[in-house]
C-alpha cells in the first residue's frame, strides 16, 4: 500500500480521536451499517481531498464499509492532523498522502498520487482533484463517473467551469444540501472559528470590536457566536440583501475600509480574492488580529504584508507578529488560511455527522444513476436531505409532527379557500 504521511508512530493518538469523532457521528453511523451490508461500492474506488481530521476519517471508513477501495489527500496544506494520517495508515490499511506543514509541491504530488488510483468517483473540498482531472489528466476523465463538492469554494469554481462549458463530469454540490450549509457552514464553522482564534491568542472576546466581512451562512455563523462571546460585531457586505439581513439581525454594518479603522479582530468568511488588501491594511490599527475562515489563503493579501514589513516572528503557535513601516504590529493567524482547522480541530462531529452523511450518499447516488446524470453541477436530491434531518433528529431522541391526510390534501389543492 502507498502513502505518504509524517509519522506512524502517531497512530494510536490518532485511533482514539476517530473512535471518538465517530461516536458522536449517529448519522454515519446507521449509514455506516447499511453499506457494510449492501456494499453499494463493490468494485468502485473513490479518491477524496478533504481536511485530513477524525470527522473524515469516518466518512473514509463508510465509504470502505461499503465496499470502496478508498484513497485520501488533504484539501489543504495546513489542516491535515497527522495522527489521524497515521492511523487510517496503520489501523485501517486506507493510503494516505498528507503531511501538515507540506509545501505546494509536495501538496500536488499527493494530489496526483490519490489520482494515479484511477478512481471512478473523487470527492473534493475546494475542487482541485476536479481542476486537477480537467488540466492535467483529462485522460482519465472517461473512467470517472462523478464527483461531489464539500464547500461553497469548490462549488463557485465548479459553477464557473459549468459556465465555461469545460466541466466534463457530474458533480454533487455537496453545500448545496440545506443539511449542509444550514447547520455545517454555520453552527460549525462559527464554534470552530472562535475555537481556533482563542486557542491561538487566548485573548479575551467580550469588549472587542469584532469584524466579519462576509455574511453567508459562514459568516453568519461566526457573527453569531463572536456577539454571544460580547463582541461588538460590525458585518461588512457587498449584497445589499444580505447587508440588510444583517442590520435585522441587530449588527451594525458599513463598508470595510471604515470598520478596519476601529477593528480589533477582522475574520475574512467570503471565498474571494484580498479582501483584506493593501488599501486596507494600511488603515488597521496597531494591534489587530487578523483571521481567514474563508477555504482558499487567498482573502488576506499575506504577499503585501510579507513585502512591506519590517519584520516578522512568531509570538506564538499560529500568531505571527508582523511589524509594518509605521511601526504597526499586525498579527495573522494560522498563516492566512483555516484558522479553525489549521490551529484548532475543525468542526465538531456532531454537525460533520450531516456533512458526512451527505457526501456518503451523495456517493451512493452517483453509481446508482452512473450513465445517467448530465454533465454538470447537480444537488443531492430533497428526499436524501430530509432522510439525513430526520435521522439526526432520532438520533437525538427527538420527535415532530407528522401532517394528517387532511393537511396533506389541503396543502395539494388550490379549489378550498375563505
Amino acid at each position: 500500500m502507498k502513502y505518504d504521511i509524517k509519522d506512524k508512530k502517531l497512530a494510536a493518538k490518532g485511533k482514539l480521536k476517530i473512535e471518538w469523532a465517530g461516536s458522536q457521528m449517529k448519522v454515519l453511523q446507521l449509514i455506516k451499517e447499511r453499506f457494510t451490508k449492501e456494499k453499494p461500492f463493490d468494485g468502485i474506488r473513490i479518491a477524496a481531498c478533504l481536511h485530513v481530521s477524525s470527522e473524515t476519517a469516518n466518512l473514509m471508513l463508510t465509504l470502505k464499509a461499503g465496499g470502496a477501495q478508498v484513497s485520501l489527500c488533504a484539501c489543504n496544506p495546513l489542516s491535515t492532523k497527522d495522527d489521524i494520517a497515521a492511523s487510517l495508515v496503520e489501523d485501517f490499511a486506507i493510503p494516505t498522502f498528507a503531511i501538515s506543514g507540506e509545501d505546494k509541491k509536495t501538496y500536488y504530488q499527493h494530489l496526483n498520487q490519490v489520482l494515479d488510483t484511477h478512481p471512478h468517483i473523487t470527492m473534493d473540498d475546494g475542487a482541485d482533484l476536479v481542476t486537477l482531472l480537467h488540466t492535467e489528466r483529462r485522460s482519465q476523465l472517461k473512467d470517472v463517473i462523478g464527483s461531489s463538492e464539500e464547500t461553497t469554494t469548490g462549488v463557485l469554481r465548479l459553477k464557473a467551469m459549468e459556465k465555461d462549458k469545460t466541466l466534463a463530469i457530474p458533480v454533487m454540490a455537496v453545500n448545496e444540501s440545506q443539511t449542509k450549509y444550514l447547520f455545517d457552514n454555520r453552527y460549525g464553522t462559527g464554534q470552530s472559528t472562535i475555537d481556533g482564534i482563542i486557542r491561538a491568542t487566548n485573548i479575551l472576546l467580550a469588549g472587542k470590536v469584532f469584524v466579519v466581512a462576509g455574511y453567508g451562512w459562514c459568516g453568519r455563523g461566526v457573527a453569531m457566536r463572536a456577539r454571544g462571546m460580547g463582541s461588538h460585531v460590525i458585518v461588512t457586505e457587498v449584497n445589499p440583501v444580505r447587508a440588510l439581513e444583517a442590520i435585522m439581525d441587530g449588527y451594525q454594518v458599513m463598508p470595510l475600509a471604515d470598520a478596519a479603522k476601529m477593528a480589533e479582530i477582522i475574520v475574512t468568511a467570503t471565498g474571494d480574492k484580498h479582501i483584506v488588501d493593501e488599501s486596507i491594511i494600511k488603515n488597521l490599527k496597531d494591534g489587530v488580529i487578523l483571521a481567514n475562515t474563508g477555504h482558499f489563503n487567498v482573502e488576506i493579501d499575506v504577499l503585501y504584508l510579507e513585502k512591506v514589513k519590517k519584520s516578522k516572528k512568531f509570538v506564538r503557535d499560529g500568531v505571527e507578529e508582523y511589524l509594518l513601516p509605521d511601526n504597526k504590529k499586525i498579527y495573522l493567524l494560522a498563516e492566512g488560511r483555516l484558522v479553525n482547522l489549521v490551529v484548532a480541530e475543525g468542526h465538531p462531529p456532531d454537525v460533520m455527522d450531516m456533512s458526512f452523511a451527505n457526501q456518503a450518499l451523495a456517493a451512493e447516488y452517483l453509481v446508482q444513476n452512473r450513465g445517467k446524470l448530465k454533465k454538470g453541477v447537480h444537488t443531492v436530491p430533497e428526499e436524501l436531505d430530509q432522510m439525513i434531518a430526520q435521522l439526526k433528529l432520532e438520533s437525538l431522541g427527538i420527535k415532530i409532527d407528522q401532517l394528517t391526510d387532511e393537511q396533506k390534501r389541503y396543502l395539494s389543492s388550490w379549489n378550498e379557500g375563505t
